[in-house]
């Protein structure tokens, strides 16, 4: 294929562990590509073994962005990555150079190119005041405020469904209006579809547990409990930061707050792990403009390459 035809833009996605990392780096070298990360985690400074973060090589080798570019103590929304991933895209192409998207957070692939509803900005105050509220008399009872504003928020929501009960309470809190009839008046602003959107799907769902698993010990024998460790003893953090949510941190966390024995966190963690696979997959299946490559074949990464007009 010409080199005209190439794809500008490449999105690659995928559950956790199915070779994403590996394919854009691979991707972006012969495409003379920079990568924008669509990861919620890979954004936090300091969370390196249990993200699964590229290396200072890997970064070296093709240009990484949105990696590092947050304190674990601030919050960063699919809203402000489709704002920076969109400036991104243009000054990748004002250089002249083409754009890989690789990741598994598909809330942000959708406010690139779906847009998203009209949301007010997180207001730290607020949410800390809700968590102070929830520390005293537990999340049923702010669920059962939040039927009383948002009675159809409220009804698709688990009593305990700290984070998403957080956020309903905290939007109507700022903006004086239910969260429910803020998605009702969607505010979008979508980007054109990439010219090729890949995703990698295994054939086999043991393949993919099996590469959890083995990531999952390799990250112990990283060193990853001791990672938490420093995160804990920062004194800024807490449980209940989109940060120390990520997968794998929870568990840890919880670990080490007694709350089941350590030995019991490589199992905890792995079944975590599979869980988010499980509603990564999910998400994938519905976005049929997608191209499925198998992640659990033999030429997986040459297919990846073809599918770009590629030599593999």
């Amino acid at each position: 294929m010409p080199t005209t035809a190439l794809p500008a833009t490449v999105a690659l996605a995928g559950p956790t562990a199915s070779g994403k990392s590996a394919a854009a780096l691979l991707l972006a070298e012969r495409l003379d590509a920079e990568i924008i990360s669509v990861d919620s985690a890979l954004v936090y400074r300091g969370m390196d073994i249990g993200t699964a973060k590229p290396t200072a090589a890997e970064r070296a080798r093709v240009a990484h962005h949105l990696v590092d570019i947050r304190d674990p103590a601030e919050p960063y929304s699919a809203a402000e990555f489709a704002h920076d991933a969109r400036r991104l895209m243009a000054a990748i192409a004002a250089r002249g150079r083409r754009v890989v998207l690789a990741g598994g957070t598909l809330l942000y692939f959708k406010a690139l190119f779906e847009g998203l509803d009209a949301m007010p900005p997180a207001d730290l105050q607020v949410r800390a005041a809700i968590e102070a509220e929830a520390a005293r008399g537990g999340w049923p009872a702010l669920h059962a405020q939040l039927a009383q504003v948002d009675p159809p928020t409220a009804a698709r929501l688990a009593p305990n469904d700290a984070q998403r009960i957080q956020r309903a309470l905290e939007v109507f809190r700022v903006s004086g209006q239910p969260l429910s009839q803020l998605h009702q008046r969607a505010a979008r602003d979508p980007l054109p579809q990439p010219d090729l959107f890949l995703s990698l799907e295994p054939a086999d769902r043991g393949w993919l547990h099996a590469r959890i698993a083995q990531r999952f010990d390799a990250m112990l024998a990283a060193g990853f409990v001791d990672e938490v460790r420093r995160l804990r003893a920062r004194g800024d953090l807490h449980p209940s930061l989109p940060s120390m949510r990520c997968v794998g941190y929870r568990q840890a966390w919880e670990a080490l707050d007694g709350a089941y024995p350590m030995e019991e966190l490589r199992e905890r963690g792995i079944a975590a792990t599979r869980q988010l696979a499980k509603r990564q997959l999910t998400w994938l299946r519905g976005m049929p403009e997608r191209r499925v490559i198998a992640c659990d074949a033999p030429d997986a990464q040459a297919q990846v390459l073809r599918a770009a007009g590629l030599e593999a």
